[in-house]
Parts: C-alpha cells; sequence; structure tokens
C-alpha cells in the first residue's frame, strides 16, 4: 500500500523539475560578432582603387626676357571631359598661342626643355577644334591693352588620370605671338614667353 503514494510523489518531483527547466530563458546570442560585421560592411574595401585627380593646376612664370610673365592655368574634370581656365599677366597686347607641352620641366631659361606639343596620338598641329590636332593645342588667348589675358577651354581628348593623354606632369607654355593653327608643328607661335608644369594641388 505504501509504494504507490510514493510513486506518485516521484512523478510530481519529476514533473515539476521539467518544467521549471522548460521556462528557463536560453542565453542571450553574443552580440560582438553582429557588430564587426557590420562595422566592417562599412569600412573601406582593401586595395580598393581612389578616384583620378579632378583638379589640377599650372603656375606660369616668365622666360628668361619676359620675366614680368605670370598667371595660372586650371583643369577641372567635368562631365567627361576638363574644362582649362586661364589668366595670365604681363603679356603683348594680342593673341598669343598657349599649349600643353610635352614635358614637365621648365628649367630652361628660354622654356625649351618643356619639349614639343602635347601628341600622344601623333596627329599633326591644328585649331582645337579641328579633326586633326595635337591633344596639346589650345589655340589662342588674348591679352587687352592692360597684358591680361582671360580665357575657357573645354577639352575632350586628354584627362586628369593615369592614361596616356593624361595632362599631369606636362608642361604648359605661353607664346610671344599668335599660333596660326596650321604652321607645323608648332602654329608658328614664337618664343616661349611663360611656362608652368601642371599637377594636383
Amino acid at each position: 500500500m505504501m509504494r504507490l503514494p510514493f510513486a506518485l510523489a516521484l512523478a510530481a518531483a519529476l514533473a515539476g523539475g521539467c518544467s521549471k527547466k522548460s521556462n528557463t530563458p536560453a542565453p542571450a546570442e553574443p552580440t560582438g560578432g553582429g557588430e564587426a560585421a557590420a562595422g566592417s560592411a562599412a569600412a573601406p574595401v582593401a586595395g580598393e582603387m581612389t578616384a583620378a585627380p579632378q583638379r589640377a593646376v599650372a603656375t606660369l612664370a616668365g622666360t628668361k626676357g619676359h620675366e614680368g610673365v605670370k598667371g595660372t592655368v586650371e583643369f577641372v574634370a567635368k562631365d567627361g571631359a576638363v574644362v582649362v581656365t586661364a589668366h595670365v599677366v604681363g603679356l603683348s597686347p594680342g593673341d598669343h598661342g598657349f599649349h600643353i607641352h610635352e614635358k614637365g620641366d621648365c628649367s630652361a631659361p628660354d622654356g625649351a626643355s618643356a619639349g614639343g606639343h602635347f601628341n600622344p596620338s601623333g596627329h599633326t598641329h591644328g585649331a582645337p577644334d579641328a579633326a586633326m590636332h595635337h591633344e596639346g593645342d589650345l589655340g589662342n588667348l588674348t591679352a587687352g591693352s592692360d597684358g591680361v589675358a582671360d580665357k575657357t577651354i573645354t577639352l575632350s581628348d586628354v584627362t586628369l588620370g593615369t592614361e596616356p593623354n593624361s595632362v599631369i606632369g606636362k608642361g604648359f607654355i605661353i607664346h610671344d605671338k599668335a599660333d596660326d593653327m596650321k604652321t607645323q608643328p608648332t602654329g608658328n607661335a614664337g618664343a616661349r614667353v611663360a611656362c608652368g608644369v601642371i599637377a594636383t594641388p
């Protein structure tokens, strides 16, 4: 007769233990891994290529005998082209050829160290809007009676990147005379009165 109550009590105890175990809350999952994953998603990708330079400037200084000539030529990448804005002072009134040259070297007193016109495509010299022209052919800028010249021109065949037609590191020359845009290979623009190197700020 004593076995039945004992069996019932044992069953109740076991049932209670199982009930308590099932009601115990599960331990919270660690959040560190999730936070690390979120952080790594926002971090820059290792080895990601940086954007090409978007702006460059050539600071011009006068060559020997033309020390009063100075100015700046700014290059800005925009909509797949490069907008060139020149501001030059100390020029004689009238038109002056201005070109991108192949070498970023202004060490020679006459600017000859800048080499010839920038011409990676091997074209003949011409006006900047002609079908055939050097990438460095920018035509003329006109100085007023005060010797100041300002001009903006948009170039579609050069870049500010690392491509063969990038102007970064090239020279910029202002000439004494007008570019006739036909004489080969210089446009008969005369002496070089100012030189600068195109560089990123």
